[in-house]
């Protein structure tokens, strides 16, 4: 099998072709991972707000006087 210098030079310009667009391909995922990673990080810190929320209202009306409810009716 014998290449031609034309055949090398094509192949060596599909792969340069190839090699830009992987680039721009990683480059792009980079930036959604970044986007992504900062929604996370703002997901995280609100669910932690709210879960010490949550947990302090828990606290609150372990605290408090039970309410008094009324019996039931008997029939």
């Amino acid at each position: 099998m014998t290449t031609t210098a034309n055949d090398t030079e094509q192949r060596i310009a599909e792969l340069e072709t190839r090699l830009e667009f992987q680039d721009e391909t990683i480059t792009e995922l980079n930036d959604e991972m970044v986007l992504l990673q900062k929604r996370l990080y703002t997901q995280e810190k609100s669910l932690k707000m709210l879960t010490e929320k949550l947990q302090a209202q828990g606290q609150e009306e372990e605290g408090a006087e039970p309410q008094i409810e009324p019996p039931p009716p008997h029939y």
